[in-house]
């Protein structure tokens, strides 16, 4: 898989998989990990629980971060490309018209010369005439 399909796979995923692990942090510090000291636990507790909701808050923020960078790099080089591809445009445009310009020059050659040739003929059949004229 591409750099890229990992980073846009990483980045539908990663808030979804933070979420996940705040919620076991909030699951873990609720359960107290087995102390039973009343309102010493309870306390404790209730200061884990805040704490790992303050983390979880925190992970959530840093997520938002990362799909927001992930979408202004995905929007920069959207971007670069229609650029990119603009640039292509205009150079085969212009190559394009150069070779128009060629072509046309060519043939005007051409025809100059057919001119020529027509009016050499032209000349000659004149000439030939004039021999039979009295």
């Amino acid at each position: 898989m591409s750099d890229q399909g990992l980073r846009k796979r990483w980045t539908r995923r990663a808030p979804a998989l933070l979420v996940a692990l705040s919620i076991g942090v909030v699951g873990v510090a609720w359960s107290g990990c087995g102390s039973d000291d009343g309102n010493d636990s309870t306390s404790e507790a209730q200061e884990r629980v805040e704490k790992g909701a303050e983390e979880a808050k925190q992970g959530i923020e840093k997520a938002k971060e990362e799909v927001k960078k992930g979408f202004e790099e995905a929007e920069k080089e959207a971007k670069q490309g229609v650029s990119k591809g603009s640039d292509e445009a205009k150079e085969g445009i212009s190559k394009g018209s150069d070779e128009a310009q060629k072509g046309i020059e060519r043939a005007k050659e051409e025809a100059k010369r057919g001119i020529e040739k027509g009016k050499e003929e032209a000349q000659k059949g004149i000439e030939e005439a004039e021999k039979y004229v009295p």
